[in-house]
């Protein structure tokens, strides 16, 4: 009972973390694994167990999704599923410590992107006398290969995504969470259908559906809150997020 009710919790911390400023996998997988689960199956059900919290959060922010450059929001979560379904595949075919050697390094950078993308967008701007701004079809290159990150391990790919888009399109964070948690998602869902049937992710039913219920009750409450904060106040959360992800990935490796 006891680690069930730590699984319990960190799900809803996931649930609440990805909602508000990313990172939550963080949170799920070690859990996941201090209750015996071996890593590339830990990993799998973390992915697995994190959709009901992302699609719940999704749908608090359903009314509240803002274009990313000229992408529609049908041609991005497409596009998003595509690169899941991808980045779920090698991870079954390859070794997840091939790539967390890197993770902590992508994200340190993603995180300074996010912190001062925006004015290196308008700097850009001003030297180069126009407008910077990522074609439609670079927004969903981009997001094809955030995808297959997502799928393959997926720890703080929603930073990820607000750091492209905030230098590459000049996005505000807090304007466009609403559109990162829907993407973030999608990528979990689309992992999620290959992983329940290549993956050994059932063969603690008790463990996951625990980690199932408190992700989502996570997710609902952190969109919400999400919702109610000030936007200076949700970006000083995401970066916060981001940087406290960051130095836990470095500690971590």
């Amino acid at each position: 009972m006891s680690e069930l009710l730590i699984v319990l919790l960190a799900g809803a911390a996931a649930g609440v973390l990805n909602a508000v400023g990313g990172g939550g996998k963080f949170v799920a997988l070690p859990a996941l694994v201090a209750v015996g689960l071996p890593p590339v199956t830990a990993n799998a059900s973390s992915t697995i167990a994190l959709v009901p919290g992302a699609v719940v959060s999704a749908s608090v922010y359903r009314r509240e999704l803002t274009p990313v450059g000229g992408a529609s929001t049908t041609a991005l979560t497409t596009i998003s599923m595509a690169g899941s379904g991808v980045g779920a595949g090698l991870m079954l075919a390859l070794p997840a410590a091939s790539f967390e050697a890197a993770v902590p390094w992508l994200l340190a950078f993603a995180t300074l992107l996010l912190a001062f993308g925006r004015r290196l967008s308008r700097a850009l701007s001003t030297a180069l006398g126009r407008p910077v701004g990522m074609s439609a079809r670079a927004v969903l290159i981009g997001q094809f290969f955030l995808g297959i990150y997502g799928g393959y391990f997926g720890g703080a790919v929603g930073i990820m995504m607000l750091a492209v888009w905030s230098v590459g399109l000049g996005l505000d964070a807090a304007v466009s969470n609403p559109m990162r948690v829907t993407q973030l998602a999608a990528i979990y869902l689309s992992a999620t259908v290959l992983l329940l049937i290549t993956s050994d992710a059932l063969g603690s039913p008790l463990v996951l559906a625990t980690m199932l219920v408190g992700a989502a009750a996570g997710g609902f409450g952190g969109a919400h809150l999400a919702r109610r904060l000030p936007a200076w106040l949700l970006r000083g959360a995401l970066l916060t997020t981001a940087a406290i992800t960051t130095v836990l990935y470095f500690l971590r490796s």
